[in-house]
């Protein structure tokens, strides 16, 4: 997703989508382990995108803050 898109979620929706890219980062660092993975630039993307989310979230929390 590219950052725009994840702008528009709330901090739910935002946590959400967090807990889902954990997940699918163990799981493409579990199919890269056992050499199943065709895309080794997803581990890079996934883990991309998960740090948009976090700090979206940050920005979030400290918007409530002030």
């Amino acid at each position: 997703m590219k950052t725009k898109e994840f702008r528009e979620l709330t901090v739910d929706e935002l946590n959400t989508k967090l807990k889902e890219l954990s997940e699918e980062l163990f799981n493409l660092r579990f199919r890269h382990a056992i050499g199943q993975l065709e895309n080794p630039a997803a581990l890079k993307n996934c883990k991309r995108d998960i740090a948009k989310v976090k700090t979206l979230l940050r920005e979030k929390e400290l918007q409530a803050k002030a």
